[in-house]
């Protein structure tokens, strides 16, 4: 009788105090609302809402490989010393890089606020010399090539000359420089004006780069042009002056979009070349500053591209100037899957009087190829 009023008092106590520290447990509090990334598509596809903020930001970038062979320079091939008996052999040029792009677009009082930037990282065997192979690569460098800030025309930080963005790129091919068009990096200060009804227009202030371009004094190089776009394509001019010889070129373009399949464009050039005396240690030498690149006076360049469907496109460029440099450059672009891009190019040089190509001593004419793997996001 004892045992089992001992054991009915025990279940009553366990089930009080079962009780009471149900009565006491401890509340746990509901989880805050994750803050998700929100889409942003004023600016395009793939900006999304920085978390907090009004600033919409964009990510890509490529991983690129490229193989080339053929003619030492900048003709797709290079060379080597051999290691077994030192003498110089011809070998690939091979160039990796992984370029990682940034874009942000912000509407304010004082117009759209925008950046954007660009940064490559690069292994390769060279340029094609056999110095800068035996120096283990002279592309294994990080280089900023965009880093500029825009409010609403103004734009002002790291870009390329608008003598060539402005106007546009010398077609859809891998060495589009055959016989170069102008030259590229500098820090700027621009103004872009929309007019309307397809008419805009660009000034930019610009500091040059390189040893030739760099400007020698508090006078920038200048940079003007206008541009009118249509359905069927585009109609363009720039002009540029030289601070440091006080020269002045310019280039005209026509694009013309003939069917959804062709596109074809042509562009002509031309500059002044009374003070162009580059001293021999400046690369390259002779007669061309930091805008006319060319040979001579005048220049013109001419290609177009033809997609046969939406995978599969063929590219061309021919380009002539007044010293009789001959460049011709054609490929065939693949769209395996999307976004991975197999493009196969060959090019020929033929060398006027200018002597710049980088063509091996004795030769007049170089001709390569490169196949490329690029895989965008």
């Amino acid at each position: 009788m004892n045992i089992k009023s001992l054991l009915l008092g025990s279940a009553a106590a366990l089930i009080a105090v079962s009780g009471a520290r149900a009565a006491d447990a401890v509340v746990v509090a509901e989880p805050e609302p994750a803050e998700y990334v929100k889409i942003c598509d004023v600016y395009g596809a793939g900006y999304f809402y920085i978390p907090g903020t009004e600033t919409c930001l964009r990510i890509g970038g490529f991983i690129r490989y490229d193989i080339s062979a053929g003619e030492e320079g900048s003709f797709n091939g290079a060379r080597a010393f051999d290691h077994e008996d030192g003498t110089v052999n011809d070998t690939w040029h091979k160039q990796a890089r992984f370029t990682l792009k940034t874009w942000t677009g912000q509407e304010t009082e004082l117009g759209t606020l925008k950046t954007f930037t660009e940064t490559r990282w690069n292994f390769g065997n060279g340029d094609g010399g056999v110095a800068s192979n035996l120096n283990g690569g002279v592309n294994n460098a990080v280089s900023l090539n965009f880093a500029w800030i825009q409010l609403g025309g103004l734009r002002v930080g790291k870009d390329e000359s608008a003598f060539n963005t402005f106007i546009g790129y010398a077609g859809n091919v891998i060495q589009d420089t055959l016989v170069p068009y102008g030259d590229f990096d500098s820090n700027v200060v621009q103004y872009y004006f929309d007019a309307g009804n397809g008419f805009s227009a660009v000034v930019s202030l610009e500091e040059g780069s390189g040893l030739k371009g760099t400007i020698d004094s508090y006078v920038p190089h200048v940079v003007g042009g206008v541009k009118y776009t249509q359905g069927w394509g585009a109609i363009t001019g720039v002009v540029a002056y030289d601070s440091n010889y006080e020269e002045v070129a310019g280039k005209v373009r026509l694009d013309v979009n003939v069917n959804d399949a062709i596109q074809l464009w042509v562009m002509g050039g031309y500059g002044s070349d009374d003070n162009l005396s580059d001293p021999t240690w400046a690369i390259p030498a002779g007669g061309r500053g930091f805008f006319k690149q060319w040979g001579g006076n005048w220049a013109i360049w001419g290609g177009g591209t033809y997609k046969f469907n939406e995978k599969t496109s063929f590219n061309t460029q021919i380009s002539y100037d007044e010293d009789q440099n001959l460049g011709v450059a054609a490929n065939i672009a693949y769209d395996v899957v999307p976004g991975l891009t197999v493009t196969a190019e060959v090019d020929y040089v033929n060398e006027g009087d200018s002597n710049w190509t980088g063509i091996p001593a004795g030769e007049d004419s170089a001709i390569g190829g490169i196949l490329r793997f690029q895989r965008s996001f």
